[in-house]
């Protein structure tokens, strides 16, 4: 008998229903017949109960205009303090479609054309985009990798702030794509620097749910009300609960001035309601899917392990970098000796998979790719089998 109450095993047909990831594979990566492992979204059924709410608003037949109900928002303050340690008040959450619309938002609100962003890198590719789209301009600190772990290097950090003064850092907690979960300390030392300095800090915790047993996310602005003053906290049930297609995120911005002139941006712009479905699938998101969370969690901790086992057992040139959150994979395959451009042609047109290429999150990617491990064990291992007989028969 299964210790889950959840099928996670089961192979969902996503064809056809117009998935990004898996529809539109062939025309992303000019390649047929891929198995694709690459964008964020899981390949699981999400919870019954968000199904069940689907259902019971899509047969009610009409979908007008929709406002963001009270229970809505104790939902979210619940969640927050049940499973973060951290209390909201109702005024603090804006509703944005999407996290990335709301680095968008914030970097218009908080900055002017030619003014400076801090982005971490490797670092998420829309971070650059928002930037650049922006006509602001991008100041790179490099994270770390010391001993197959990721830290912040607040050194290099000080000295381009120093000589940078940049407006806005852009925090990634858990970190795609090295999947940190970074510790209270190393946040003090960087909200302490950005206080100093007057950098006002994007806190992006979509993944923030997505953690490994024996690891623990802290929400940034949590920790201080220094620190709540001096962010914005971009949070999501789109990761959580296999909803990014919803396009529903809730913004924390505890600040009265800042929350202001963020509103004032939506609203220039023409956010104003959430889609009708919205209300009703966050409300039993959290409300009735945790042990749903819980469990998916621990599904996607054993893929994991699978996925070390199996590559330290074929292929041991590849090094894992070990996630302690999210279900993303970063994959140092720099021990191959094998360049770039070739290693990207081998997993496309040999082995057949679709993964995230490391050069997309910056020049510290070079070499790496990140792989979705959110799917069927099965998915996972004809992904494996496939990558290790292509670079194999390549190396021989």
């Amino acid at each position: 008998m299964s210790k889950y109450h959840y099928n996670f095993d089961e192979i969902i047909d996503r064809t056809n229903t117009y998935s990004e990831k898996w529809d539109e594979v062939d025309k992303i990566f000019l390649n047929s017949d891929l198995l694709p492992l690459w964008v964020a979204d899981m390949d699981f059924l999400s919870p019954p109960p968000i199904i069940d709410a689907f259902i019971k608003r899509a047969k009610h037949g009409i979908y007008g205009y929709t406002f963001l109900p009270p229970e809505y928002y104790d939902a979210i303050i619940n969640w927050y303090e049940n499973r973060h340690d951290w209390k909201l008040q109702k005024k603090w959450i804006t509703f944005t479609p999407g996290v990335i619309p709301a680095l968008n938002i914030a970097i218009q609100s908080f900055t002017t054309p030619q003014d400076k962003v801090v982005i971490q890198t490797p670092a998420y590719p829309p971070f650059f985009s928002a930037v650049r789209n922006n006509k602001r301009r991008r100041v790179l600190n490099s994270l770390r990798l010391i001993n197959n772990h990721y830290e912040m290097d607040l050194d290099d950090l000080e000295k381009k702030i120093n000589k940078e003064h940049p407006k806005i850092l852009i925090l990634c907690s858990p970190h795609n794509p090295t999947g940190r979960v970074w510790k209270k300390s190393e946040l003090i030392k960087i909200g302490d620097l950005c206080l100093e300095n007057n950098i006002l800090v994007i806190s992006d915790e979509i993944h923030c749910d997505l953690v490994y047993p024996n690891y623990k996310h802290v929400p940034f602005a949590s920790i201080s009300e220094e620190f709540a003053l001096n962010s914005i906290t971009c949070t999501s049930i789109s990761k959580s609960f296999n909803l990014p297609g919803l396009k529903l995120s809730n913004i924390i911005i505890p600040n009265q001035k800042l929350r202001s002139e963020f509103r004032r941006t939506c609203q220039r712009i023409g956010i104003a309601q959430p889609n009708c479905f919205g209300p009703s699938i966050l409300i039993a998101a959290y409300n009735k899917c945790e042990d749903w969370l819980n469990e998916v969690i621990l599904y996607i901790q054993e893929n994991l392990l699978y996925l070390k086992r199996y590559l330290n057992e074929h292929l041991p040139q590849l090094k894992v970098i070990n996630p302690e959150g999210t279900y993303l994979v970063w994959i140092d395959f720099r021990n191959l000796g094998i360049e770039p451009k070739k290693l990207s042609s081998i997993l496309l047109k040999k082995a057949k998979v679709a993964l995230f290429e490391g050069y997309l999150f910056g020049k510290d990617g070079v070499g790496f790719n990140r792989i979705n491990i959110a799917c069927p064990r099965s998915i996972l291992k004809m992904a494996l089998e496939r990558i290790v007989k292509a670079i194999k028969n390549e190396l021989k």
